[in-house]
């Protein structure tokens, strides 16, 4: 019999935490977790994926324009911001009533309260039991950073932007990353006046220069604001109910809504981490190994809490890879060369392997194609605005060893593509296959 109350204690039941626990459990191992929200994590719940519900309905404003070109007598419509949040959040409470059910189906024990670790092998719940496992495995994701300002408090974060409880007719939204550019994108389609706020000239930093200035180039056309190389000095709310912002460098403005998206930071205050020896960076992220080991022999840590990459599909490798090591008797590590990622901007971006800028410093000799095209749907929608798709490979050996698009579905095609880059095949194995006509994708075997 077991010295300790569980096999493995988990301290969040996001999209790594569960996985971790439902796969653990199924190999044998007596299971908690703990998760003092709702089960699903941010991805589920208050990320990833309502916001994609959001882009969806956002994607109608211009579908319903274009509808009118190609025969359909389309009149004007008027866009009721309640009925789809209302419906994205119904369809929230069904996720989190699939995820609750995968664990329990499994015969995981899930204790709805806050956990702190109060020892190597011990947890302490907020009830004040206390509970015992020989093996505690963090997952308690990461939450939005909001600054530090006069008024800050004023703002809300894309954890409150799913309960709006109307839509504002201007939003400010602080950050240039992808949270940012994608919900600018969502509420200039739903009508709202966007002002986006960054402290510098550079949106999406890490994706490749091309894909990000033609979505700078769009977002402009599209008429969203940009107001670069700026930072806040002050939020004053006004009597209207709307909030005066004080910038550097610009005017002050008044919205009705402020939106921070100015990145995620590790969950690990007041976790009882440092006290018991776990070691954590900078940033508050917990420091692990390949294997998900912290400096605590029995305590792992995956996902967003150890900011290695934010993505909810790495947190759910890693957690498939620590159940796969310490319960199957298969042990693995991820890999995170060659991560896909997407901005579900509008348009959306696709994106894999190095950017044209890392190819250069690393590999010396470099071979860019590109191919600047309309799609044939805004061709016929009379929509002037263009897609972008390019390809870096090695100069030598022509292997692929980055793609980068902007433009309808790019996530989707870029999904099937990221396939070839992460096996190695060059641009003559892209050359040899033949287009698919007429689509878009076709463009990634016709490159120039």
């Amino acid at each position: 019999m077991s010295d300790y109350d569980y096999d493995l204690f988990v301290i969040g039941a996001g999209s790594g935490g569960t996985r971790a626990s439902r796969v653990s459990a199924a190999y044998g191992a007596k299971v908690a977790v703990a998760e003092e929200y709702r089960v699903g994590g941010t991805c589920v719940i208050r990320g990833c994926v309502p916001k994609k519900l959001l882009v969806y309905g956002a994607h109608f404003a211009e579908d319903l324009k274009d509808a009118r070109r190609f025969g359909w007598d389309v009149p004007d419509c008027s866009f009721d911001w309640s009925v789809l949040r209302d419906n994205v959040l119904a369809d929230v409470d069904r996720l989190n009533g699939l995820y609750t059910h995968g664990l329990e189906n499994n015969g995981v024990d899930i204790l709805l309260e806050r956990a702190t670790v109060t020892g190597p092998h011990e947890v302490t719940l907020a009830s004040g039991r206390v509970v015992t496992a020989k093996v505690i495995l963090i997952a308690t994701g990461a939450h939005p950073h909001v600054p530090e300002f006069e008024g800050s408090e004023h703002g809300i974060t894309s954890n409150e932007v799913f309960h709006l409880p109307t839509l504002p007719k201007r939003i400010l939204i602080a950050g240039g990353g992808y949270i940012a550019n994608e919900f600018a994108g969502i509420f200039n389609e739903f009508g709202s006046h966007v002002t986006l706020v960054n402290r510098t000239d550079v949106i999406l930093r890490g994706y490749d220069h091309s894909v990000r200035d033609r979505l700078l180039q769009i977002s402009i056309t599209k008429g969203i604001d940009f107001r670069f190389h700026s930072e806040f000095r002050r939020i004053e709310k006004l009597e209207s109910g709307a909030f005066r912002v004080e910038l550097s460098k610009y005017e002050p403005i008044e919205v009705d809504c402020v939106l921070f998206a100015t990145g995620r930071v590790p969950n690990t205050r007041g976790l009882g981490l440092a006290e018991v020896g776990v070691e954590l960076d900078a940033q508050g992220a917990i420091k692990v190994d390949a294997d998900n080991r912290s400096t605590i022999d029995s305590i792992y840590a995956v996902g967003d809490v150890t900011n290695r990459i934010q993505l909810t599909p790495i947190a759910i490798r890693e957690g498939q890879a620590f159940a796969d090591t310490l319960f199957g008797g298969n042990p693995r590590q991820v890999d995170y060369h060659c991560v896909p990622s997407a901005v579900f901007s509008h348009p959306p971006i696709g994106a894999v392997g190095m950017t044209e800028s890392e190819a250069r410093n690393k590999l010396g000799s470099v071979k860019v194609y590109m191919s600047d095209f309309r799609a044939m749907k805004n061709v016929l929608a009379d929509r002037n605005e263009r897609s972008l798709y390019k390809m870096v490979c090695d100069g030598v050996t022509g292997k692929v060893v980055g793609l980068h698009m902007i433009g309808p579905d790019a996530p989707e095609i870029l999904q099937a593509a990221a396939v070839a880059v992460k096996a190695g095949l060059t641009k003559q194995a892209f050359d040899d296959t033949v287009a698919l006509h007429p689509s878009m994708a076709e463009e990634l075997v016709l490159l120039k």
